[in-house]
Protein backbone atom coordinates (compact mmCIF):
# COMPACT_ATOMS: atom_id res chain seq x y z
CA UNK A 1 0.00 0.00 0.00
CA UNK A 2 1.77 2.95 -1.36
CA UNK A 3 1.86 5.95 1.04
CA UNK A 4 4.48 8.12 -0.54
CA UNK A 5 2.31 11.45 -1.32
CA UNK A 6 1.17 11.17 2.27
CA UNK A 7 3.26 13.83 4.92
CA UNK A 8 5.40 11.48 6.52
CA UNK A 9 5.83 11.76 10.30
CA UNK A 10 8.83 11.83 12.17
CA UNK A 11 9.91 8.98 13.49
CA UNK A 12 11.65 10.40 16.15
CA UNK A 13 9.04 12.64 17.33
CA UNK A 14 6.18 9.54 17.40
CA UNK A 15 8.34 7.87 20.18
CA UNK A 16 9.39 11.18 22.29
CA UNK A 17 7.68 10.23 25.01
CA UNK A 18 9.06 6.56 25.19
CA UNK A 19 12.67 6.09 23.77
CA UNK A 20 15.19 7.96 22.06
CA UNK A 21 15.24 6.33 18.24
CA UNK A 22 19.02 6.45 17.09
CA UNK A 23 21.26 5.43 14.01
CA UNK A 24 24.53 3.68 13.35
CA UNK A 25 26.57 6.17 10.84
CA UNK A 26 29.65 6.74 9.21
CA UNK A 27 31.19 9.68 7.52
CA UNK A 28 29.66 8.69 4.12
CA UNK A 29 26.20 8.34 5.66
CA UNK A 30 26.02 11.60 7.63
CA UNK A 31 26.43 12.84 3.93
CA UNK A 32 24.58 10.67 1.98
CA UNK A 33 21.64 9.94 4.78
CA UNK A 34 21.49 13.63 6.03
CA UNK A 35 17.67 14.60 5.55
CA UNK A 36 17.05 11.08 6.67
CA UNK A 37 18.81 11.30 9.87
CA UNK A 38 17.82 15.05 10.86
CA UNK A 39 14.19 13.97 10.46
CA UNK A 40 13.44 10.50 12.11
CA UNK A 41 16.29 10.04 15.02
CA UNK A 42 17.57 12.06 17.29
CA UNK A 43 20.46 10.07 18.30
CA UNK A 44 23.73 8.61 17.02
CA UNK A 45 26.41 5.93 17.14
CA UNK A 46 29.22 5.68 15.30
CA UNK A 47 29.71 2.70 13.23
CA UNK A 48 33.13 2.52 13.85
CA UNK A 49 35.18 4.97 14.51
CA UNK A 50 35.50 5.32 17.80
CA UNK A 51 36.48 1.61 18.63
CA UNK A 52 39.85 1.47 19.62
CA UNK A 53 41.90 0.23 16.37
CA UNK A 54 40.21 3.50 14.44
CA UNK A 55 41.06 6.19 17.77
CA UNK A 56 44.64 4.97 18.57
CA UNK A 57 46.14 2.76 15.82
CA UNK A 58 49.95 3.13 17.55
CA UNK A 59 50.47 4.02 20.96
CA UNK A 60 50.04 7.46 21.95
CA UNK A 61 48.78 8.27 18.87
CA UNK A 62 45.12 9.41 18.57
CA UNK A 63 43.72 9.62 15.80
CA UNK A 64 39.64 11.62 16.62
CA UNK A 65 39.19 13.42 13.51
CA UNK A 66 36.89 11.05 11.88
CA UNK A 67 34.57 11.07 15.51
CA UNK A 68 35.18 14.60 15.83
CA UNK A 69 33.20 14.75 12.74
CA UNK A 70 30.18 12.31 13.73
CA UNK A 71 30.21 14.27 17.27
CA UNK A 72 29.90 17.35 15.23
CA UNK A 73 26.96 16.27 13.45
CA UNK A 74 25.11 15.26 16.03
CA UNK A 75 26.05 18.66 18.28
CA UNK A 76 25.08 20.20 14.72
CA UNK A 77 21.27 18.41 14.85
CA UNK A 78 20.59 18.64 18.67
CA UNK A 79 21.03 14.42 18.41
CA UNK A 80 22.63 12.61 21.49
CA UNK A 81 25.33 10.59 21.07
CA UNK A 82 26.67 6.96 22.15
CA UNK A 83 29.80 5.78 22.39
CA UNK A 84 30.84 1.85 20.43
CA UNK A 85 32.76 0.84 21.93
CA UNK A 86 35.96 0.62 24.78
CA UNK A 87 36.74 -2.40 25.50
CA UNK A 88 36.34 -5.47 22.72
CA UNK A 89 38.46 -8.41 21.66
CA UNK A 90 37.98 -7.07 18.17
CA UNK A 91 39.33 -4.09 15.88
CA UNK A 92 41.97 -3.61 18.92
CA UNK A 93 45.73 -3.41 18.06
CA UNK A 94 48.43 -6.04 18.43
CA UNK A 95 50.29 -3.30 20.14
CA UNK A 96 47.79 -3.22 23.17
CA UNK A 97 48.68 -6.51 24.14
CA UNK A 98 52.55 -6.57 23.45
CA UNK A 99 55.69 -4.45 24.46
CA UNK A 100 58.62 -2.96 22.60
CA UNK A 101 60.12 -5.87 22.44
CA UNK A 102 56.94 -7.89 21.30
CA UNK A 103 56.41 -10.19 23.84
CA UNK A 104 53.17 -10.05 26.19
CA UNK A 105 52.60 -7.36 28.06
CA UNK A 106 52.23 -7.45 31.85
CA UNK A 107 48.52 -7.18 33.87
CA UNK A 108 49.62 -3.99 35.33
CA UNK A 109 50.91 -2.69 31.84
CA UNK A 110 47.61 -3.70 30.06
CA UNK A 111 45.14 -2.34 33.11
CA UNK A 112 47.49 1.23 32.42
CA UNK A 113 46.84 1.30 28.64
CA UNK A 114 42.94 0.71 29.19
CA UNK A 115 43.04 3.32 31.28
CA UNK A 116 44.85 5.61 29.89
CA UNK A 117 43.11 4.89 26.54
CA UNK A 118 39.51 5.45 28.26
CA UNK A 119 40.40 8.43 30.12
CA UNK A 120 41.42 10.07 26.84
CA UNK A 121 38.67 9.55 24.17
CA UNK A 122 36.13 9.45 27.06
CA UNK A 123 37.39 12.88 28.68
CA UNK A 124 37.27 14.27 24.80
CA UNK A 125 33.81 13.63 24.43
CA UNK A 126 32.47 14.59 28.01
CA UNK A 127 29.32 16.12 27.62
CA UNK A 128 28.98 15.36 23.62
CA UNK A 129 29.05 11.50 24.41
CA UNK A 130 26.19 10.74 27.03
CA UNK A 131 26.63 6.88 27.13
CA UNK A 132 29.00 4.60 26.49
CA UNK A 133 29.25 0.85 25.68
CA UNK A 134 31.87 0.10 28.36
CA UNK A 135 32.41 -3.95 27.50
CA UNK A 136 31.42 -5.09 24.36
CA UNK A 137 30.53 -9.25 23.36
CA UNK A 138 32.61 -10.52 26.99
CA UNK A 139 30.89 -14.13 27.11
CA UNK A 140 30.48 -16.75 24.97
CA UNK A 141 27.88 -17.81 22.84
CA UNK A 142 27.99 -21.32 23.97
CA UNK A 143 29.53 -23.94 26.21
CA UNK A 144 30.25 -23.98 30.35
CA UNK A 145 32.77 -21.33 30.56
CA UNK A 146 31.40 -17.58 30.64
CA UNK A 147 34.18 -15.33 29.63
CA UNK A 148 35.27 -15.37 26.14
CA UNK A 149 38.67 -16.34 26.02
CA UNK A 150 40.54 -12.95 24.88
CA UNK A 151 43.94 -11.03 25.35
CA UNK A 152 42.06 -8.85 28.20
CA UNK A 153 40.42 -11.57 29.65
CA UNK A 154 44.52 -13.95 29.52
CA UNK A 155 45.81 -10.93 30.87
CA UNK A 156 44.52 -8.96 32.99
CA UNK A 157 41.93 -11.61 34.16
CA UNK A 158 38.10 -11.72 34.76
CA UNK A 159 38.09 -8.48 36.53
CA UNK A 160 39.25 -6.68 33.46
CA UNK A 161 35.79 -6.15 32.79
CA UNK A 162 34.96 -4.39 36.55
CA UNK A 163 37.91 -2.52 35.85
CA UNK A 164 36.72 -1.14 32.49
CA UNK A 165 33.38 0.18 34.58
CA UNK A 166 35.68 1.75 37.38
CA UNK A 167 37.98 3.31 34.69
CA UNK A 168 34.91 4.50 32.65
CA UNK A 169 33.03 6.08 35.56
CA UNK A 170 36.47 7.82 37.04
CA UNK A 171 36.88 9.38 33.47
CA UNK A 172 33.28 10.72 33.10
CA UNK A 173 31.26 10.36 35.87
CA UNK A 174 28.14 11.82 34.27
CA UNK A 175 27.94 8.93 31.38
CA UNK A 176 26.27 6.27 31.60
CA UNK A 177 27.84 2.92 31.46
CA UNK A 178 26.84 -0.03 29.37
CA UNK A 179 27.84 -3.68 28.98
CA UNK A 180 26.51 -4.59 25.18
CA UNK A 181 26.26 -8.05 23.82
CA UNK A 182 24.42 -10.00 20.90
CA UNK A 183 22.03 -12.97 20.94
CA UNK A 184 21.34 -11.55 23.69
CA UNK A 185 17.55 -13.30 24.01
CA UNK A 186 18.95 -16.31 23.28
CA UNK A 187 17.96 -18.23 26.34
CA UNK A 188 21.48 -19.90 26.90
CA UNK A 189 23.20 -16.55 26.21
CA UNK A 190 21.11 -14.68 28.25
CA UNK A 191 21.71 -16.27 31.11
CA UNK A 192 25.71 -15.87 31.43
CA UNK A 193 24.94 -12.11 30.40
CA UNK A 194 22.88 -12.24 33.17
CA UNK A 195 24.55 -13.86 35.51
CA UNK A 196 28.08 -11.05 34.36
CA UNK A 197 26.06 -8.26 35.18
CA UNK A 198 24.40 -9.60 38.27
CA UNK A 199 28.23 -9.82 39.27
CA UNK A 200 29.08 -6.20 38.63
CA UNK A 201 25.93 -5.04 40.35
CA UNK A 202 26.17 -6.94 43.46
CA UNK A 203 29.87 -5.46 43.81
CA UNK A 204 28.95 -2.30 42.92
CA UNK A 205 30.62 -1.53 39.68
CA UNK A 206 29.17 1.43 38.23
CA UNK A 207 27.13 0.14 35.41
CA UNK A 208 23.54 1.69 34.35
CA UNK A 209 22.29 -0.74 31.55
CA UNK A 210 22.39 -3.62 29.24
CA UNK A 211 22.83 -2.97 25.53
CA UNK A 212 20.59 -5.87 23.75
CA UNK A 213 22.30 -5.51 19.98
CA UNK A 214 18.99 -6.95 18.76
CA UNK A 215 20.56 -8.25 14.85
CA UNK A 216 17.66 -10.30 14.67
CA UNK A 217 15.62 -11.97 11.32
CA UNK A 218 12.09 -12.87 10.28
CA UNK A 219 11.19 -15.56 13.48
CA UNK A 220 14.69 -15.51 15.24
CA UNK A 221 14.25 -14.56 18.22
CA UNK A 222 10.92 -15.53 19.31
CA UNK A 223 9.04 -12.19 20.80
CA UNK A 224 8.50 -14.96 24.10
CA UNK A 225 12.72 -14.92 24.54
CA UNK A 226 12.99 -11.28 23.37
CA UNK A 227 10.26 -10.78 26.10
CA UNK A 228 12.05 -12.56 28.73
CA UNK A 229 15.32 -10.86 28.49
CA UNK A 230 13.93 -7.53 28.60
CA UNK A 231 12.52 -8.84 31.84
CA UNK A 232 15.77 -10.61 33.08
CA UNK A 233 17.88 -8.20 32.76
CA UNK A 234 16.15 -5.02 33.81
CA UNK A 235 15.38 -7.66 37.04
CA UNK A 236 19.01 -5.87 38.22
CA UNK A 237 17.44 -2.24 38.49
CA UNK A 238 19.48 -1.24 35.31
CA UNK A 239 18.07 0.52 32.23
CA UNK A 240 18.25 -1.32 28.75
CA UNK A 241 19.02 -0.37 25.09
CA UNK A 242 18.67 -1.69 21.90
CA UNK A 243 21.69 -0.81 20.54
CA UNK A 244 22.07 -2.17 17.17
CA UNK A 245 18.66 -3.02 15.37
CA UNK A 246 18.15 -4.62 12.15
CA UNK A 247 15.78 -7.34 11.10
CA UNK A 248 17.51 -9.24 8.36
CA UNK A 249 15.41 -10.58 5.61
CA UNK A 250 17.06 -13.78 5.69
CA UNK A 251 16.59 -16.40 8.25
CA UNK A 252 19.95 -18.38 9.93
CA UNK A 253 19.28 -21.20 7.15
CA UNK A 254 18.72 -19.27 4.23
CA UNK A 255 21.42 -18.50 2.16
CA UNK A 256 20.01 -17.72 -1.39
CA UNK A 257 22.19 -14.88 -3.24
CA UNK A 258 19.68 -14.14 -5.71
CA UNK A 259 17.25 -12.19 -4.67
CA UNK A 260 17.45 -8.47 -6.55
CA UNK A 261 15.05 -6.99 -4.38
CA UNK A 262 12.68 -8.76 -1.36
CA UNK A 263 10.05 -10.67 -2.17
CA UNK A 264 5.92 -9.94 -1.55
CA UNK A 265 6.34 -12.33 0.93
CA UNK A 266 9.34 -11.15 2.51
CA UNK A 267 8.58 -7.43 3.11
CA UNK A 268 5.34 -8.85 4.42
CA UNK A 269 6.64 -11.09 7.26
CA UNK A 270 9.01 -8.51 7.68
CA UNK A 271 6.41 -5.70 8.50
CA UNK A 272 4.74 -8.05 10.87
CA UNK A 273 7.92 -8.61 12.70
CA UNK A 274 8.47 -4.94 13.28
CA UNK A 275 5.02 -4.20 14.14
CA UNK A 276 5.64 -6.80 16.81
CA UNK A 277 8.82 -6.13 18.12
CA UNK A 278 7.86 -2.33 18.39
CA UNK A 279 4.86 -3.25 20.07
CA UNK A 280 6.49 -5.37 22.78
CA UNK A 281 8.89 -2.32 23.11
CA UNK A 282 6.36 -0.32 24.33
CA UNK A 283 5.58 -2.26 26.79
CA UNK A 284 8.40 -1.73 28.47
CA UNK A 285 8.90 2.21 28.19
CA UNK A 286 9.72 2.30 32.16
CA UNK A 287 12.96 0.57 31.07
CA UNK A 288 13.86 0.74 27.61
CA UNK A 289 15.80 4.26 27.12
CA UNK A 290 16.79 4.23 23.42
CA UNK A 291 16.26 2.06 20.52
CA UNK A 292 19.19 2.03 18.35
CA UNK A 293 19.49 0.85 14.60
CA UNK A 294 22.52 -0.51 13.04
CA UNK A 295 22.21 1.89 10.44
CA UNK A 296 18.85 4.25 8.68
CA UNK A 297 18.44 3.03 5.67
CA UNK A 298 18.38 0.28 3.17
CA UNK A 299 21.19 2.00 0.92
CA UNK A 300 23.57 0.88 3.33
CA UNK A 301 23.97 -1.51 6.21
CA UNK A 302 27.02 -4.00 7.06
CA UNK A 303 24.68 -6.76 6.14
CA UNK A 304 25.42 -6.63 3.10
CA UNK A 305 27.62 -9.48 2.54
CA UNK A 306 27.83 -10.65 5.87
CA UNK A 307 27.13 -13.70 6.63
CA UNK A 308 26.55 -14.74 3.21
CA UNK A 309 28.60 -13.20 0.46
CA UNK A 310 27.25 -11.31 -2.74
CA UNK A 311 23.54 -11.11 -0.99
CA UNK A 312 22.10 -7.84 -0.93
CA UNK A 313 20.09 -7.72 2.22
CA UNK A 314 17.05 -5.12 3.36
CA UNK A 315 16.71 -4.67 7.10
CA UNK A 316 14.96 -1.06 7.72
CA UNK A 317 12.14 0.76 7.85
CA UNK A 318 13.13 2.48 4.95
CA UNK A 319 14.39 1.90 1.32
CA UNK A 320 17.47 2.39 -0.45
CA UNK A 321 15.94 5.98 -1.86
CA UNK A 322 14.84 7.10 1.76
CA UNK A 323 11.67 6.12 1.43
CA UNK A 324 9.24 4.54 4.35
CA UNK A 325 8.35 1.03 3.73
CA UNK A 326 4.91 -0.56 4.95
CA UNK A 327 6.81 -1.61 7.73
CA UNK A 328 7.43 2.05 8.76
CA UNK A 329 3.43 2.90 9.02
CA UNK A 330 3.11 -0.06 11.15
CA UNK A 331 5.93 0.77 13.32
CA UNK A 332 4.46 4.56 14.08
CA UNK A 333 0.34 3.06 13.93
CA UNK A 334 -0.58 2.94 17.68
Amino acid sequence: MAKTSVEVPSLQKVYESYFNIGAAVNLRTIETQQNLLAKHFNSITAENDIKFELLQPEEGKFTFERADKLAAFAQSHGMKMRGHTLVWHNQTPDWVFKNSEGERVTRDQLLQRMKDHMTTVMQRYKGQIYCWDVVNEAVTDEGPELYRKTNWLDIIGEDYIEKAFEFAHAADPDALLFYNDYNESNPGKREKIYQLVKTLVEKGVPIHGVGLQAHWNLTNPCLEDIRAAIERYSSLGLKLQLTELDISVFNHEDKRTDLAAPTAEIIELQTQRYQQVFELLREYREVITAVTFWGAADDYTWLNDFPVIGRKNWPFLFDENHQPKEAFWKVISF
